[in-house]
Parts: C-alpha cells; sequence; structure tokens
C-alpha cells in the first residue's frame, strides 16, 4: 500500500482548506502506520473524527455560498462519512479488516476528491471573495441567481426556483 503523501499537487491555494487538508493526509498516514489493533482504532478514529468536521466546515462554506442543501459535493460527503463510521464500529468492535481496508482506499480517494470537487470549490469561494477564517463574503454579487446542486464548478447548472 503507497502512503499518500502531501505535495504541492494537493495545495488549493486557501488556506484554511489546505490546512484541514494536510492534517487528513497526516492522519491517514499515522491511521496507516498502526500495525496493531490496540493502536490503530483510536488513530482511525481521531481520522474520522477529523474528517466530521472538515467536512462540516466544507459543508459550511458551501450553504454560505449559495449551494443547495442536497448538492452532489455535501451528498459524497456524507456517503464518504458515513462508510467511514460503519469501518470505524466494526474496528471498534473487534474486527480492522475493514477500517483498514478504507484507509488504504482513503489515500487513493483523497488526491481525485481534492483535484475535482474541493478544487470547484475553491475556485468558487474565491469568485465570490469568501473568506473561510472569517465566514465573510467580499462579492456577495458574485453569488449564482439560483442555488448550486452540482460540485461548484462546470459540471454544475443552477436549478431553476419554483416561481
Amino acid at each position: 500500500m503507497a502512503t499518500l503523501e502531501w505535495s504541492g499537487d494537493l495545495a488549493l491555494g486557501l488556506e484554511q482548506m489546505d490546512q484541514t487538508h494536510i492534517e487528513f493526509v497526516q492522519l491517514l498516514q499515522a491511521a496507516q502506520g498502526e500495525e496493531g489493533d490496540a493502536r490503530f482504532v483510536p488513530a482511525f478514529r481521531e481520522l474520522v473524527e477529523h474528517t466530521a468536521e472538515h467536512f462540516a466546515q466544507e459543508d459550511r462554506w458551501m450553504r454560505a455560498t449559495g449551494f443547495a442543501e442536497g448538492n452532489c459535493h455535501t451528498t459524497h460527503h456524507a456517503m464518504v462519512l458515513t462508510s467511514l463510521r460503519e469501518g470505524l464500529d466494526k474496528a471498534a468492535a473487534g474486527d480492522c479488516t475493514l477500517a483498514r481496508e478504507m484507509a488504504a482506499e482513503l489515500g487513493a480517494w483523497f488526491p481525485l476528491h481534492a483535484q475535482s470537487m474541493d478544487s470547484s470549490l475553491a475556485a468558487h469561494l474565491r469568485e465570490v471573495g469568501f473568506d473561510p477564517a472569517t465566514a465573510q463574503m467580499a462579492l456577495p454579487e458574485a453569488l449564482p441567481a439560483q442555488v448550486i446542486h452540482g460540485c461548484g464548478g462546470a459540471c454544475s447548472t443552477p436549478t431553476p426556483q419554483a416561481a
């Protein structure tokens, strides 16, 4: 299993987002590096807890900048987090097989997620002048006229609101 390493290729140019992603990579490395189950479970738990806050943070940014409640990025977060929690429950009950497989798969999943959905979110946040640290928006006039249901990039098309 190749361990995910932080690199400039994963940086998105938003300090708070990049810092959260660096922490995610570090926690993933720590969990992947634990050979004994007794140490793996708390390391995986810390990764899952961090991921829950990581996703919640991005979801808050999306809600604040014109994304629909059930947009595809938020839905993706929810599905991944549900799976991670199921893996953690099994690991806590003594079977770490699934959680270890998840940790291995996260190393392949994360760069794709960061370079697609998170990259689109970062571009959107820059377009509207959203400061993740303060939740202030410098360019509210740049917000879309209709809520965003997609990921926020070119794949997204606003859905017309009912009259």
